[in-house]
């Protein structure tokens, strides 16, 4: 061919073989670039059996091919996705067997946001999209729980929170602990263990999943996948209360109740005393009342039912009164006997002693009246003189007397001398 050297002519250049030309090219790389920082969006993203993520890195003008195996794969804390903005660290090369540039990536993160929030993000959208959140799939705690499970660190102060709320609503309230790990690589497993076995006691009927504030990094836990699905799993309603007020966690989107603080996450499992004093009061008075209007009701009823009756047998009703009649008036008669009974016997008592202070009865026992001329009784023998003229009653009759000495003194009897005519 006219203008072509025949390579096998003395004097003619070097042939390369293709494979010498790429492994010369790929020893370049690696002494000349090494390892580097790339920025694209990830396209066309493939993971076959192998668990080795194959992907193409883009921008407006350029792609390059890109390798993510598998152990480094699984140390991402998020998935990589078509459409997604990275930045990308590892190897230049060359694979030989195509003839492509590629790199080999080691280390991958999201422009604009962080690896965890976007990994958050990634797990929800998923999770959601099969139903693991849906409003159907929760149940509502008891209003009085016969114990209530907690599973949070036994040193944490997330416990103490929970302790502190059930002293000042509920003191009585049974709680059975699951201690856990809630921080740290493997505490997702730990959280996950002690749902698990507070879900299989029969008496537990409510799980509090509860623990401080912190980072992003230590809530992570639970914004992993192995504690979301082992809160759906719970067959036990399953409040939350993980971090701060602002804190979301997957966590709290599988539960069945989220709160925003183990404070608040206690309230909503334990009753509150004070509320259930104030609600019996209540519905002390409403039954209290139901029973009244009951009660009128049925009165109203017997009063009807008893006026229809007496229309219906004004023969049975008029013999029912003459019953109660009679029965009346034998019962007014043993009682008017029994009463006249104990009048006379009070009577003839009150006689007795009217008799023994009757002066009648003084005087029939030798005892004498004596009376002036105009009736004034004599008390004292200083109270007349001689040759007064005196009546003695005695207890049968009387005697006219005259005075023939007076004896002052108590121990000489009165000289009196008979008048009679």
């Amino acid at each position: 061919m006219a203008g072509v050297s025949d390579p096998s002519a003395a004097g003619a250049p070097h042939v390369y073989r293709i494979s010498e030309v790429l492994a010369g090219l790929k020893g370049l790389l690696q002494d000349r670039v090494g390892r580097l920082w790339v920025s694209g969006e990830v396209s066309n993203l493939r993971v076959p059996g192998s668990g080795h993520a194959y992907f193409t890195l883009k921008d407006e003008g350029a792609q390059l091919r890109a390798v993510l195996f598998r152990g480094t794969a699984r140390r991402l804390a998020f998935e990589p996705e078509d459409g997604l903005e990275v930045l990308a660290f590892g190897e230049l090369t060359v694979y030989e067997p195509r003839g492509d540039l590629q790199l080999i990536v080691e280390g991958l993160e999201p422009r604009g946001q962080g690896a965890l929030q976007l990994a958050f993000e990634q797990l929800r959208r998923r999770l959601e999209a099969e139903g693991l959140f849906a409003p159907e799939r929760k149940a509502a705690p008891p209003e009085h729980p016969r114990v209530v499970g907690v599973v949070t660190s036994a040193t944490g102060a997330a416990l103490r929170d929970v302790l502190h709320v059930v002293a000042r609503r509920f003191p009585a309230q049974p709680l059975l602990l699951a201690a856990a790990r809630v921080q740290g690589a493997g505490a997702e497993d730990e959280v996950a263990a002690a749902l698990a076995a507070l879900d299989v006691q029969p008496d537990v009927e409510v799980v509090l999943l509860v623990r401080g504030g912190g980072s992003l990094e230590d809530l992570q836990p639970f914004n992993s996948e192995t504690v979301a699905r082992a809160v759906a799993a719970c067959t036990t309603p399953v409040v939350t209360g993980v971090g701060h007020e602002v804190d979301v966690t997957i966590a709290d989107l599988a539960a069945d109740v989220r709160a925003a603080t183990p404070s608040a996450a206690a309230a909503a499992a334990v009753p509150d005393r004070a509320a259930l004093a104030t609600r019996l009061g209540r519905d002390t008075r409403r039954l209290r009342t139901a029973v009244e209007r009951v009660l009128e009701r049925l009165q109203d009823r017997l009063e009807g039912e008893a006026d229809a009756l007496r229309v219906q047998a004004p023969r049975a009703r008029l013999e029912a009164q003459r019953a109660r009649v009679g029965a009346a008036g034998r019962s007014l008669a043993r009682e008017a006997r029994a009463t006249l009974g104990g009048a006379r016997g009070r009577l003839g008592v009150a006689a007795g002693r009217l008799e023994s202070l009757s002066p009648l009865a003084v005087l029939g026992r030798g005892y004498a009246i004596v009376q002036r001329s105009d009736g004034a009784v004599v008390r004292r023998a200083a109270e007349v003189e001689r040759g007064e003229a005196l009546r003695a009653r005695l207890g049968a009759g009387a005697i006219d007397v005259e005075v023939t000495r007076v004896h002052p003194s108590d121990e000489i009897p009165l000289a009196v001398r008979s008048t009679d005519d």
